[in-house]
């Protein structure tokens, strides 16, 4: 209940709360009724549950870098705190601050700043060269001094999106920033070593494993199982990891943990059990248990103590001591007191879909679990154990498909037959030997001989034209009816009961989508940052305007924004894409939908010689004034340009697609990075009449090139939309420009404080907003500001 308030309650009502709890409490104790005792013990519990998570939640959201801070420079002194993250635009880390200053400035600045932030240290971003690359590779436990300009946690807002404000939130990063080494104000590097050895330690093995292992693909999943560094996978082994099922194996789960504390735990009673002193001292059995727990620990550690590994280290600890403590309780109690450990120590992980996956599973194996009859003899053994792995195997397959489909939109169809094969290999062979390799180098060669093979076999599987099953996301009612359809099909049910299960798991496989009626539209205006992309569907067609910005030379807003955007409201293909102009922010995720979905047309202005009109097979052809049509009843018009346009010399924004949409009683004008001369050429041209919309995409981004007031006459919209990037460094949207809005009574919606903007439920940070997620300040002005 506290993980979905959109705000914090006041710190009195909570103390209230607190104070109540305390006082039921008492009152159970003293009650002589037991189930009235047990009420108002229950009820106590719930309150200190609530209010304890508030509490720390206030204390987590208070360690925030202050408003009035953000995007100015300030001198920052401390640690590398964390394995950098090493990428072709530069370098990530999480850096621990012990102090910081204004430049120019002797004093430090009161403690108003984060403990911990995460910082980028790129390699020419800016086409002014701002930021450069580190000097010298950025190692853990360096400590540095440079400039920096921070914000507060903000990521893109979509649904059904990764929420990175989430993620930050639970790793207490509550500031993130770009490092800025400028001439005659460079980085220094104070201290090769302070601390975080464990941190330079496994930096040294992951460096060790890439110079010891030529194949990059191979180390990077060796450096991934032994020290956690899960950025060290390439995106295409990822890509290949997820569509076999396998990904899960890829980075260090609760499986690898607990499978590391079970062999562990084999070995410690082994060697016990050789000395009769210490059998004396301690049963085999408690010390293999606790040298289990100690290995799960050390592992843990190893791996950089991520938040999955803690979950599994805190269920296996809770699991030891229960047992130590000589109290025999069903495993299903186990794994409920386990949870109830988790929860308290990071109740976030509630929302974190490994955290529903890795206790599901193992509840699910518990309670699928068929009475056992009397052990077969002999040579029937082997066929016992490959039996029991199957029915496993299958347990994991079936029970778990319904959450894969709940928090993924997606089964791997081939991730039966891929997990057959990969979890032991991974488990049993490649993990132990990635981690002795750490003793014995050599190993890692065996090591990636396995990957290759392994990565080998699941290209195979994944060649299959159905490896995956896709579609779109659920209503609540098709989510509740599929998670039962999964336990239901591996309890130790009559089959005539457990048949019952494929009915109750269609609606989630294969929801029913809602369209839109004959005549209508939806409009769709993601939150993909600085730049545009749109969708606009009807109820059989689909267009996208324009797809977004290029972030990195590893991504762009197609790969993460608009392809698992579409996939989650299920659609399959485009029937019309169009890039309204060539600039970086309008078409960088281009060719990431064209390769993700078949498109069944595209319109651009681009020139003949661009990459994405050479390279692609679909039928494309330049957009025009005066180009129209018709789809289910929506009149879709293109304004802008002319044909002649195309024989001249004109600046890319010049040339953008300027697209009318009339459907019923709604009207939406999408516009580019139309300018104020054009924006007059279109007025006089095709005059106020043909420009009036209901919804106007604002030109340019806001852009003071752009909105003139004119123009804005014509339009007279009722709704503006802006996509621009938090804190853009170009500074959109302008002031100046958003005051002609507010002076004509327009509405005006940003895409860094709406989200993503849907015509048919609005903002999405209004719908989906809970308290760690950004809220807009006003910053108070400086003391020193007049």
């Amino acid at each position: 209940m506290q993980l979905q308030m959109a705000a914090l309650w006041p710190t009195q009502t909570v103390s209230l709360l607190l104070g109540l709890a305390l006082v039921l409490a008492a009152c159970a104790c003293l009650w002589r009724r037991r189930w009235t005792g047990l009420l108002l013990m229950a009820m106590a519990a719930l309150l200190l549950g609530f209010g304890s998570t508030h509490q720390r939640a206030a204390w987590r959201l208070a360690d925030v870098l202050p408003a009035a801070l953000e995007g100015q420079d300030l001198v920052l002194t401390g640690t590398v705190a964390s394995l950098p993250r090493e990428g072709i635009d530069g370098t990530r880390f999480v850096f621990e601050v012990d102090s910081a200053r204004r430049p120019g400035e002797a004093a430090n600045l009161p403690k108003t700043l984060p403990q911990t932030v995460s910082l980028g240290w790129y390699r020419g971003v800016d086409d002014d060269a701002l930021l450069g690359g580190p000097p010298e590779p950025v190692r853990a436990g360096q400590r540095w001094q440079f400039t920096v300009r921070l914000r507060q946690p903000h990521g893109l807002f979509n649904p059904h999106g990764f929420d990175l404000e989430l993620w930050l939130f639970e790793q207490g990063i509550r500031a993130s920033g770009t490092v800025r080494s400028r001439p005659g104000d460079e980085a220094k590097k104070l201290q090769d070593s302070s601390g975080f050895s464990l941190q330079r330690a496994r930096q040294d093995w992951r460096d060790a494993i890439q110079a010891r292992v030529p194949n990059a693909a191979s180390a990077g999943v060796l450096a991934a199982l032994a020290v956690g560094d899960q950025a060290a996978i390439e995106h295409g082994d990822w890509d290949l990891f997820r569509i076999t099922g396998v990904a899960h194996l890829m980075s260090i789960s609760g499986l690898h943990v607990t499978m590391f504390a079970w062999l562990a735990g084999l070995l410690v009673n082994r060697l016990w059990r050789l000395h009769p002193r210490l059998l004396l001292a301690c049963p085999a059995q408690s010390a293999a248990r606790w040298g289990g727990l100690v290995a799960a620990a050390g592992y843990a550690l190893l791996a950089g103590w991520g938040v999955p590994a803690q979950r599994t280290v805190w269920m296996i600890a809770t699991v030891v001591l229960l047992r130590q403590a000589g109290l025999r309780w069903p495993l299903l109690a186990l794994l409920l007191a386990g949870g109830l450990v988790v929860c308290l120590l990071d109740p976030w992980a509630l929302l974190q879909a490994g955290f529903w996956l890795s206790f599901v599973a193992v509840a699910l194996l518990v309670v699928s679990e068929p009475v056992q009859g009397q052990a077969e003899p002999g040579g029937s053994r082997l066929w016992a154990t490959l039996k029991a792995a199957l029915r496993t195997q299958a347990v994991a397959t079936v029970g778990l498909a319904p959450l894969s489909m709940v928090f993924f939109q997606q089964i791997s169809l081939v991730g039966f037959a891929a997990n057959l094969v990969a979890i032991p290999l991974v488990t049993l062979l490649i993990t132990p030997l990635a981690l002795l390799g750490l003793l014995l180098p050599p190993l890692w060669t065996l090591a990636a001989w396995l990957v290759q093979g392994l990565s080998g076999f699941l290209q195979w599987l994944a060649w299959a034209p159905t490896a995956v099953w896709q579609a779109a996301a659920a209503p609540p009612w098709a989510v509740l009816c599929g998670l039962l359809a999964g336990a239901l099909a591996v309890m130790p049910l009559p089959w005539r009961l457990r048949l019952c299960a494929l009915p109750l798991a269609l609606p989630l496989l294969w929801p029913a989508v809602q369209r839109p009626l004959p005549g209508q539209f939806e409009a769709v205006v993601a939150d993909i940052g600085q730049g545009t992309a749109v969708l606009v569907r009807t109820a059989q067609h689909l267009l996208v305007y324009d797809t977004g910005p290029v972030y990195s030379r590893e991504a762009d807003a197609g790969v993460r924004v608009l392809v698992p955007l579409l996939r989650a409201r299920g659609e399959d293909r485009v029937d019309l894409l169009m890039l309204s102009h060539r600039d970086a922010d309008h078409v960088g995720g281009a060719a990431s939908v064209l390769r993700a979905l078949p498109v069944a047309a595209m319109s651009s202005s681009l020139i003949d010689a661009h990459p994405l009109r050479q390279g692609s097979a679909v039928p494309q052809q330049r957009c025009a004034a005066g180009q129209s049509w018709r789809w289910d009843g929506v009149h879709f018009e293109v304004l802008h340009p002319l044909v002649e346009d195309y024989t001249r010399t004109l600046k890319s924004n010049a040339m953008s697609c300027v697209l009318h949409i009339q459907g019923g009683q709604s009207s939406l004008l999408l516009t580019g990075d139309l300018e104020a001369a054009q924006e007059a050429a279109l007025l006089q041209r095709s005059g106020a009449a043909a420009l009036r919309s209901d919804v106007l995409l604002v030109p340019h981004h806001g852009s003071r090139t752009s909105s003139t007031g004119p123009f804005l006459d014509a339009v007279a919209p009722q709704l503006a939309l802006v996509q621009a990037g938090y804190r853009s460094r170009y500074g959109h949207p302008a002031p100046d420009v958003m005051a002609r809005y507010e002076a004509r009574g327009v509405t005006v919606l940003r895409s860094d404080r709406c989200g993503a903007w849907q015509s048919s439920a609005g903002c999405s940070r209004d719908h989906f907003k809970r308290y760690w997620h950004y809220a807009y300040q006003q910053p108070e002005p400086r003391a020193d500001t007049p």
